[in-house]
C-alpha cells in the first residue's frame, strides 16, 4: 500500500503570485440551449439513507403511519423494517437531479405520473438518472420548457421511484454545456408497474386512528384537515439536507436579485412544502395506508417563504375495492397558505378545487393563497 508522509504544513501563499488571468467561475445547471432530447444524466453522488435519518424525517415532516416509525408494525405489515417515507425518496430523488437538470431553472412547473415502485429501508443507498424527454423552443429570448423524466434506484440497481417534471429554463444565446456523466439510457419501469401487496399478520390496532379505514372514505367527501404547519428558516438546512443545490432555496443575495413573484427571499424548496402538506393530512388520510401508490399531475401553484402557514385539504375522488384486505382511494389534495383550511373552503368554495390552469378559460380569478394541487392514489386497509 502506498504512503505519504503528513509533515508540517508551511504557508506558502505569500509565495505564490495572484493571477487574475487565471479565474475559474463554475457553473452548474443547464440554460435551455444545453438540454438535448434523449440525454440521459448520471447524477452525482447518490446518498445512503440511514435509520434515523428517515424516521427524522417522518416525524419533521409530521408522517402518522407508524410504517415509517414503528419497526414492529411495520414487520407485521410485511415489510422488513420502517420503511423510508415516499415522500423523502422523492425529495432525494429530485434534489440529486438539480445540479445537472435545474439548478438555472427559473421555476419547477409541475410533477407528472408519480410512481414509487418499491420499498426503500434506512442503509439503502438512492442513485438518481434523468432523461430529457422533450425540449420545447418557445421564441428567440423567451424561457422554453424543458419534460424531464427522473428515476431512482437503490443499490441493487432496483427502480423505487420514477417521476416527470416539467422545468422552465431561460435561454443563454449561447452554449455553455455544464459537467455531465452520460449513459445511453435510464430503468424503465414502463407505464404500469407492478408492486406485490403486503402480507400483513396480527398487528396492534390501536396504533392508528380508526377514522381512516378503507371504508371511512366515500366519494365527494371533503376532509378539511385542522393543523397547520408555520414553515421557518428551518427549511434552509432541509433543503440541502436531502441534498438539493439550487439557491433560490437558501442564497438571500441570489433570490432577492431575481425578478418577478420569485424575488425577494428564499423560496421554500417544493419538495419540502409538499412533504408538509401531506403531513398535515396523514393522520386523516394515509395513517392506515400500506403503499402510496403515487400522484397525477401536480403544481406549486404559488410559492411560499419561511414565516408562512401553510394548510391542507383533500376531496375524495374514487374508490376501487382491490382485496378483502385493501382498497384504493383517489384524493384530490389542496394546499394553501395564509388562512385556515377551513377558512379557505369558506372564502373560495368549489373553485378551491378548480386547476389554476383552468381558471382563465373559465373566466375566473387564480386564488393567491393557494400554493399546491395534486390528485393522489393510496392503498388503504379495510
Amino acid at each position: 500500500m502506498a504512503q505519504i508522509k503528513l509533515s508540517n504544513l508551511k504557508e506558502i501563499s505569500k509565495e505564490i503570485p495572484v493571477k487574475l488571468d487565471q479565474i475559474i467561475k463554475p457553473s452548474y445547471g443547464r440554460n435551455l440551449e444545453d438540454f438535448t432530447d434523449g440525454e440521459v444524466f448520471v447524477h452525482p453522488r447518490g446518498i445512503t439513507i440511514d435509520r434515523a435519518f428517515a424516521i427524522e424525517f417522518a416525524t419533521e415532516f409530521l408522517e402518522s403511519n407508524p410504517l415509517y416509525l414503528n419497526k414492529s408494525y411495520a414487520v407485521a405489515h410485511g415489510f422488513k423494517d420502517v420503511l423510508v417515507s415516499p415522500l423523502m425518496v422523492m425529495n432525494v430523488a429530485l434534489s440529486l437531479g438539480v445540479q445537472n437538470d435545474s439548478e438555472k431553472a427559473m421555476a419547477n412547473l409541475g410533477y407528472y405520473n408519480v410512481k414509487f415502485c418499491a420499498e426503500v429501508y434506512g442503509g439503502d443507498t438512492l442513485r438518481a438518472y434523468t432523461k430529457v424527454v422533450q425540449k420545447k423552443d418557445r421564441g428567440e429570448g423567451k424561457p422554453g420548457i424543458v419534460t424531464i423524466r427522473t428515476v431512482a434506484t437503490n443499490q441493487d440497481g432496483k427502480t423505487v421511484l420514477q417521476y416527470d417534471r416539467k422545468i422552465m429554463v431561460n435561454p443563454a444565446g449561447k452554449s455553455g454545456k455544464a459537467t455531465t456523466t452520460i449513459q445511453k439510457e435510464i430503468p424503465d419501469v414502463g407505464s404500469e408497474p407492478v408492486y406485490d401487496l403486503p402480507s400483513i399478520q396480527a398487528y396492534p390496532r390501536d396504533l392508528t386512528g380508526v377514522n381512516s379505514y378503507y371504508g371511512n372514505f366515500n366519494v365527494g367527501d371533503i376532509i378539511v384537515h385542522p393543523n397547520g404547519r408555520t414553515i421557518t428558516d428551518e427549511h434552509f438546512a432541509w433543503t440541502y439536507r436531502v441534498m438539493n443545490t439550487h439557491p433560490l432555496h437558501y442564497d438571500r443575495l441570489y433570490s432577492s436579485g431575481r425578478s418577478g413573484k420569485m424575488s425577494g427571499e428564499p423560496i421554500v424548496y417544493g419538495g419540502l412544502v409538499f412533504a408538509w402538506l401531506c403531513g398535515l393530512a396523514s393522520r386523516d388520510v394515509s395513517e392506515n395506508a400500506v403503499w402510496d401508490m403515487g400522484y397525477t399531475e401536480g403544481y406549486h401553484t404559488q410559492p411560499a417563504v419561511s414565516g408562512d402557514t401553510v394548510y391542507a385539504l383533500s376531496r375524495v375522488l374514487a374508490k376501487e375495492d382491490v382485496s378483502d384486505q385493501f382498497g384504493i382511494v383517489t384524493f384530490q389534495f389542496i394546499g394553501v397558505k395564509g388562512l385556515k383550511s377551513s377558512e379557505a373552503l369558506e372564502k373560495f368554495g368549489a373553485d378551491l378545487f378548480i386547476k389554476e390552469n383552468d381558471k382563465k378559460d373559465l373566466g375566473k380569478e387564480k386564488i393567491s393563497e393557494k400554493i399546491f394541487e395534486i390528485e393522489r392514489k393510496l392503498l388503504i386497509k379495510k
